[in-house]
């Protein structure tokens, strides 16, 4: 008879118990500036079974997704991700907020791609854009790209 009664107190009581979640995080700054690119602390890596290398999903606010390569960072804390300020914009969420990581294997790779600079960004720019920005910043490089997403381009990559 007291079985039955243990059960009764556990659903009770379930929604005061507090859930793990292991792939949300919180969001901190990044050390490097590359738009590809975002580190986990290597505990973590292990934690989610991801790899140096791996392709992550993450999901900010307003269903807002996109994808990036994962590399570790013994410096980063275990509970939070440092993520560019453009990945950042693209996932609409700032220093603080949480952001759900998971594994993305199946990227498929991009035959070609529709970039449309930003106006004022290319003010006063003369030239070929594709040869002087566009080619270094995608050659010899995966750069996993998501549709809708900004990305920052500076001239002579390599």
């Amino acid at each position: 008879m007291a079985q039955p009664q243990q059960s009764q107190d556990d659903l009770a009581t379930a929604i005061l118990r507090t859930k793990s979640k292991p792939n949300r995080l919180l969001v901190e700054e990044a050390v490097n500036e590359d738009n590809s690119v975002v580190s986990l602390s290597q505990a973590k890596m292990d934690e989610l079974q991801l790899f140096r290398g791996d392709t992550v999903l993450l999901k900010g606010k307003k269903r807002r997704e996109s994808v990036c390569i994962v590399l570790s960072d013994e410096s980063c804390p275990k509970e939070k991700i440092r993520i560019n300020r453009v990945v950042r914009s693209n996932l609409r969420v700032r220093l603080g907020d949480v952001v759900s990581v998971q594994a993305c294997p199946d990227v498929k790779y991009g035959k070609r791609i529709h970039v449309l600079p930003i106006d004022d960004s290319v003010e006063g720019i003369t030239g070929n854009l594709f040869e002087v920005y566009l080619k270094p910043y995608f050659l010899e490089a995966y750069r996993p790209v998501n549709k809708a997403d900004t990305f920052l381009v500076r001239g002579g990559m390599r």
